[in-house]
């Protein structure tokens, strides 16, 4: 049996489970949430998935939501594209932002969207998170961590990229350079140190042990580490006191 196969079928047996037939995945253009809404079409029909494109101005270039909008037309998916830079350009706290916050701010108004859409429909939000971004905390808590599911929570970016060929999600998607697109110009590779390939490869060997490294690790491989040990709080469950 195939790994689309696989999960699309727990896919199913999740939503089954909890009484809901439709669900709904934030299309960013890239590999992640394409693979995710090509997963759910096979659990759940075309007719039950919503995409919704959530650009900011400015920021969110144009061949993102070309993309996003080639793989919803692709997998026969209603759609709808609701820009959120408006929203940014109105929050004005009356405390000084920093990058950090006002980078995180975005992701935190699409999930909001993407919630507020899935109450609407009685939908649940599935998240594009891979496992390589969970384990290295490289997301925004309660923003694009924030989901119903992980449908792609255990497997590595570099075993998603096979997926999305296993499903034939257009090349252009699988061949570009993943990015989060916080602010213009921003890829994954420059603001991680690697490429996934290499970050991976890592990233296994911590887990294979104990997330401990040996003595003549290099300092990449001790940088990883410390992302992972100090970014646990990203993905944990909220604590109870």
């Amino acid at each position: 049996m195939s790994n689309a196969k696989i999960i699309s079928d727990k896919l199913k047996k999740f939503c089954s489970e909890r009484g809901f037939n439709q669900a709904v995945v934030g299309l960013s253009g890239g590999v992640d949430s394409a693979v995710t809404l090509a997963l759910a079409v096979q659990a759940l029909g075309a007719e039950n998935v919503f995409g919704l494109i959530l650009p900011r101005q400015n920021v969110s270039s144009n061949e993102s939501k070309n993309l996003a909008e080639k793989v919803a037309e692709q997998f026969g998916v209603q759609v709808h594209e609701f820009e959120i830079g408006e929203l940014i350009e109105k929050f004005t706290p009356p405390w000084e932002q920093n990058h950090l916050a006002e980078i995180n701010l975005a992701p935190r108004l699409r999930m909001t969207a993407l919630y507020h859409f899935a109450n609407s429909q009685n939908a649940l939000v599935l998240g594009t998170s891979n496992r390589s971004e969970i384990l290295l905390g490289y997301g925004t808590k309660f923003g694009d961590f924030a989901a119903d599911v992980e449908v792609l929570g255990n497997l590595f970016k570099t075993e998603v990229f096979e997926l999305a060929r296993e499903l034939e999600v257009p090349a252009e998607i699988i061949d570009r350079p993943p990015t989060a697109e916080l602010h213009a110009g921003q890829t994954d590779a420059a603001e991680l140190g690697a490429n996934y390939k290499i970050i991976d490869e890592i990233l296994q060997k911590l887990e294979k042990n104990n997330f401990e490294l040996p003595s003549d690790s290099t300092e990449f491989e001790k940088k990883i580490l410390a992302r992972v040990l100090g970014n646990k709080h990203k993905t944990e469950c909220t604590p109870v006191l």
